[in-house]
């Protein structure tokens, strides 16, 4: 078996990362359209410095591979990150690699399945978030999860000769309905 279910949703489950992953990443994080939102775009990436990447994320924190139930696909990865116990804080990431898989709910899914994890498992209390303006996907995705914008970093980003802010969000789990 690749993946093993770890959290489990209506459609898609999260599953301990797989190194074996690391070309279909590398695939993912060369699309502008994916490494744009994820701070990669003018970043190559390499099959080799995926792997040893994957081998670290693997070994450390809180990472999930998502994927759905049916006929157990990859679609992409979610993590907790920056996570502070004594604060009881985190950082989401996220990103859906193929693009007729976005704007399906899936990362909707996904992030209430791992804020889920982090208020009743780890007992987190707010859980934060970082994307570009331009990202209205994404933004539109976050808030229907239960995140709010809470401040903005001015024409902090550049992409393509344009410049957009920097958008943090971020969710309470006093807020979370489960």
């Amino acid at each position: 078996m690749r993946y093993f279910p770890k959290i489990t949703g209506e459609r898609l489950y999260l599953s301990p990362m797989n190194t074996d992953d690391a070309e279909i990443y590398t695939k993912w994080l060369n699309d502008p359209a994916v490494a744009v939102n994820l701070g990669q775009y003018s970043n190559p990436i390499t099959l080799h410095n995926e792997k040893q990447h994957l081998e670290r994320m693997v070994s450390e924190g809180q990472n999930f591979a998502i994927v759905l139930k049916d006929g157990d696909e990859l679609l992409g990865n979610i993590s907790l990150m920056e996570i502070n116990q004594v604060h009881r804080r985190a950082t989401l990431g996220l990103f859906i690699g193929e693009a007729e898989r976005r704007g399906k709910g899936y990362g909707t899914e996904a992030i209430r399945l791992i804020l889920g994890y982090g208020f009743l498992t780890l007992n987190l209390h707010n859980i934060m978030l970082t994307c570009n303006s331009g990202n209205l996907q994404g933004i539109a995705c976050y808030k229907k999860a239960g995140f709010h914008e809470f401040g903005r970093r001015h024409e902090a980003n550049f992409h393509d000769g344009e410049v957009c802010d920097m958008v943090y969000m971020e969710i309470l789990s006093s807020e979370f309905g489960g």
